[in-house]
C-alpha cells in the first residue's frame, strides 16, 4: 500500500511539473512569435510608406507611366525624398504603422548612398541606425540611392500587453492545476492516515474489550464448578468481579459513544457555579489509589486566590480527570504529580505537571486529535482508544476556556488550563 501511494504521489507530481514546464515553453513561444509578428508588421508598414513616398513624387511630378519598368525607371533616375518636408513624410509612415496597429512612438532617417542622412525627424537616435527598421526607396539599380531607416520606441512591456489575457489564464489553469495536485495529495495523505488510525483505533478497542471478556468468561466457568457452586462466599467474589469487568466494558463503550457526540455536537452543557478547588480536591482524591500503586505521589498546591467558576461539574471533573490518567499512564518510575492553580489575569490557571516520559514537538502538535496516541515503543503499553485529551480540548473549548501543552522528551509534560473565574 505504500509503495502504490508513493508511486500515485511520484506519477502526479511528473505530470504537474510537465505540465507546468509545456506552459513555461509554450509562453515563451508565444512571446517570440509576437515578436515576429510585430517586426513583420513594421517591415509591411514602412514598405507601404516606401509605395506612398513613391506614388506621392510621380502624383507631385504629374507623371503618368503605362508600365512598371519605366515606372521603376523613372524613380531611379529622378526620385529624392528631399522633395517632402518632414512633417509630409511623418505622417505617410505614420498612416502605415496605424493601417498596421501600430500606435508606438517612432523616429526616421533617410540616409543617400554614403549613408549620410539628408532628412531625420528631430529625435531620431543616430546611434540605433543599425537596430531601425530599414527599406530602400529608390530601385536597387539606382544611382541615387536613399534609404529610410525608421526606428519605432517599442514599450518593454508591448507584447506582454498585448498578450496578457493569454498569459493570465495560463497562470490562472496552472495555479488550478497546482491547487488541484496539492488538494489530491493532501486527499492521498488524510486518507493515508485515517486508514492507520482506524487500524490502531481497532486494534486498542479488540485489545482493550479482550481483557474484561476473558475475565468473565474464566469468572464465569469457575461459576459453573462443582466446588464454587455451593461456596456463598466464591460465588459473590466471582459475581462481583463479572460485575466490576461488565462496569469496564461499558466505560469503554460509553468513551466512543461520548466521541461521537462530541462529533455530532450533541452534549450540552449544565453551567452552574463550581468551586473549582473542590472540584480537584475530589477528583486527585479517587486517583490517589492508582497513584499509590504505581508507588507515586501527588502533590497539591491550590494558591488561585479567585477558585470559582462556572462550569459542567461532571465534564469539568472529567477535564481534570484524564490530565491526571494521562499523566498516570505515562509515567516512569518514581512518579510525581504536582497539581496547582494561580490567578492569570481574570482566569484561574490549573496546571498539572508530571515527570513521566515526555512528547516530541510533532507529539504536542497533534496531542488533542481524536484517536491519536503518542508511540510508546509497544502500541498497546499503554491502554486506551486516543479519545482522551480529544474529549479535554472539546471540552475546554466548550467553555470558552484554553488548554496549553509543554513538554519535554524523557522529562515530563505540562498541562495548564484557563478558566474564566466568576470570584
Amino acid at each position: 500500500m505504500r509503495k502504490v501511494f508513493t508511486l500515485i504521489v511520484l506519477l502526479i507530481t511528473l505530470s504537474v511539473l510537465g505540465i507546468i514546464l509545456i506552459q513555461m515553453f509554450w509562453i515563451k513561444d508565444a512571446i517570440s512569435l509576437k515578436q515576429a509578428q510585430f517586426q513583420r508588421e513594421v517591415n509591411i508598414s514602412i514598405a507601404q510608406a516606401r509605395e506612398s513616398l513613391q506614388t506621392r513624387y510621380i502624383q507631385l511630378k504629374n507623371q503618368f507611366f503605362t508600365s512598371e519598368d519605366d515606372k521603376e525607371f523613372y524613380l531611379a533616375n529622378h526620385f529624392t525624398s528631399q522633395i517632402f518636408s518632414k512633417d509630409d513624410i511623418s505622417q505617410i509612415i505614420d498612416r502605415s504603422l496605424k493601417k498596421n496597429n501600430i500606435k508606438q512612438p517612432f523616429e526616421f532617417c533617410i540616409t543617400n548612398y554614403f549613408k549620410f542622412p539628408i532628412i531625420l525627424s528631430d529625435a531620431f537616435p543616430m546611434q540605433n541606425l543599425g537596430t531601425s527598421y530599414v527599406t530602400r526607396l529608390t530601385p536597387f539599380n539606382s544611382d541615387l540611392q536613399e534609404t529610410l531607416y525608421v526606428y519605432v520606441r517599442e514599450d518593454k512591456n508591448y507584447i506582454l500587453r498585448n498578450m496578457a489575457w493569454m498569459i493570465i489564464a495560463s497562470i490562472v489553469f496552472t495555479a488550478i492545476i497546482l491547487s488541484a495536485f496539492a488538494l489530491t495529495v493532501r486527499t492521498l495523505f488524510n486518507q493515508k492516515k485515517l486508514s492507520e488510525i482506524k487500524s490502531d483505533f481497532i486494534n486498542n478497542m479488540t485489545h482493550e474489550l479482550k481483557t474484561p471478556l476473558a475475565t468473565i468468561s474464566l469468572a464465569i466457568d469457575a461459576l459453573t464448578n462443582q466446588k464454587v457452586i455451593n461456596d456463598t462466599d466464591k460465588i459473590r467474589y466471582y459475581s462481583a468481579m463479572i460485575k466490576e469487568e461488565n462496569k469496564r466494558m461499558n466505560k469503554q463503550v460509553e468513551k466512543i459513544l461520548q466521541a461521537a457526540r462530541l462529533e455530532r455536537q450533541d452534549i450540552k452543557l449544565n453551567l452552574q457555579p463550581l468551586d473549582a478547588h473542590q472540584v480537584i480536591q475530589k477528583v486527585t482524591d479517587n486517583l490517589l489509589l492508582q497513584i499509590q500503586e504505581k508507588q507515586g505521589t501527588i502533590s497539591l498546591k491550590l494558591d488561585a486566590a479567585k477558585h470559582n467558576i462556572e462550569a459542567d461539574e461532571v465534564h469539568f471533573a472529567n477535564i481534570i480527570f484524564n490530565l491526571l490518567d494521562n499523566a498516570i499512564k505515562y509515567s516512569k518510575d518514581n512518579l510525581h504529580i504536582e497539581v496547582e492553580t494561580h490567578m492569570a489575569g481574570n482566569n484561574i490557571a490549573i496546571r498539572i505537571r508530571d515527570n513521566g516520559i515526555g512528547m516530541t514537538k510533532e507529539t504536542q502538535y497533534r496531542i488533542f486529535e481524536k484517536f491519536y496516541r503518542a508511540h510508546t515503543g509497544n502500541i498497546h503499553n499503554v491502554k486506551g482508544f486516543g479519545l482522551g485529551l480529544s474529549y479535554v480540548k472539546a471540552m475546554v473549548d466548550a467553555h470558552h476556556a484554553k488548554i496549553k501543552v509543554e513538554s519535554v522528551l524523557g522529562k515530563g509534560s505540562t498541562f495548564t488550563i484557563y478558566m474564566p473565574a466568576t470570584s
